[in-house]
Parts: C-alpha cells; structure tokens; sequence
C-alpha cells in the first residue's frame, strides 16, 4: 500500500482510531495510578559452629558453608521447594539472592548470605512472606544437619543479618507511559489496516455474488 491508501484507509476506519485512542488512554491512567507495592527485603547468614581458634561466627564464613547455604537455596527454586514454600503460605512473587562473589557468567557463591525479597500489596504482608521464607529456610538447614547427625556443637545456624524492612516500589512511568503510546499506536493502526482490508474483501465478495442488474439491449431497426 502507497502512503496515500493507507491514509485513505485510517480515514474510512476512523472509529477503530478512536477505539485504540480509548483503549490507550485506560492503559495510561492504569499506568500513572497503579496498585500499590511494596518490597520487603531481609538477609540471612549461614554462620559455621564456634570454635576454639575462631569464636567469632562471622569472622569463619568459609566457602564450604555457602555451599552449604547454596544447596539449600537450589532446593527451595526446585518444584518440590516451590511446593513448599506455597504449602508454608508464600505468596505473590519472591526472590531468594545468594551472594554472589563472581559474575554473572561465572557465578562463585563464597560468602554463605541470601538476600531474600518478597513484593505484596502492604508492609506488613511482604514483612510476613520474607519471614516465612526465612522459615522455611531455616528448616532446611536443620533438616540437612538432621540427616547427617550432626552433633550440636557442630551444626551451623542462619540468623538475620538484616531483618525485613519494606519500601514502596515506584516503577519509571515515563518508560511505561512511552510504551504505551506505542503499543496504542502501532496496535491502532494495524487493527485500522485490517479492518479495511477485511470490509474491502467482504464487499467484494457480496458484489460478486449480487451482480446489477443489465437492461437487455434491443437493436434498432434501421429506417427505410
């Protein structure tokens, strides 16, 4: 199509226009007041057993206990650790974050903390999720020494470092509001073209299947 049929076409589905305008502008509003969120964030340190050569916990946090503290953070991202944790009343979404000395390519979990993050529409309630995860975490953890009988001057223990706190989410709107008006714009558009393009088809083919009417011709006697 040349630039003018497509704007002729726009013209005639003027209205389909007028429907995206309409449907855009619920998309902006929704977006410039949306539902409240709030992100609660709390981190957890797998801390090794006092010694007599290091009585300080955090001063001992040796790789082997964030591997320790990793296994346990791949069991609850598992099916049967998800099931788990909705089973414990978590819920909306959630994010647990081990430490990462590495990059994202390479990743090297050395230092056993787990940032856990939890988003809900109040405080209070991401407060509770994270404090549930916490939980379930730290059963983890005891069952884990439970099955190997580990005596209990020996066994490793998680405490928060950094207790829930949560803060309201404000996403970027002007990105948000920008897509939009993209999405309204070349959805508008495309939906305009082929509402054309379907109408066009669709009185072509009732024209084809009702032809006018042809007065019959009748030829004309010459004069004499």
């Amino acid at each position: 199509m040349s630039p003018e049929e497509v704007v002729r076409a726009l013209l005639r589905r003027w209205y389909v226009l007028l429907l995206a305008v309409v449907l855009t502008a619920a998309g902006a509003y929704h977006e410039l007041h949306p539902a409240p969120v709030y992100r609660s964030s709390a981190v957890i340190v797998l801390k090794p057993p006092v010694t007599g050569n290091q009585p300080n916990q955090y001063a001992n946090l040796q790789p082997p206990v964030a591997f320790v503290s990793h296994a346990v953070v791949q069991q609850l991202q598992s099916p049967a650790g998800k099931a788990e944790l909705r089973a414990a009343g978590v819920r909306g979404t959630y994010q647990l974050l081990p430490r990462n000395s590495g990059t994202s390519v390479t990743p090297a979990y050395l230092i056993p903390s787990l940032q856990v993050q939890a988003d809900q529409s109040g405080p209070a309630l991401a407060n509770a999720m994270v404090q549930r995860i916490v939980g379930v975490y730290t059963d983890h953890v005891n069952l884990l020494q439970d099955a190997q009988h580990v005596a209990p001057a020996s066994r490793m223990s998680a405490s928060l470092l950094v207790p829930p706190n949560s803060v309201w989410v404000t996403g970027v709107k002007s990105r948000a509001l920008a897509g939009v008006a993209l999405a309204g714009l070349f959805g508008g558009t495309l939906c305009a073209l082929w509402t054309d393009r379907y109408l066009g088809r669709r009185a072509a083919r009732r024209t084809g299947r009702r032809p006018a009417a042809v007065n019959p011709v009748h030829p004309v006697p010459a004069a004499r």
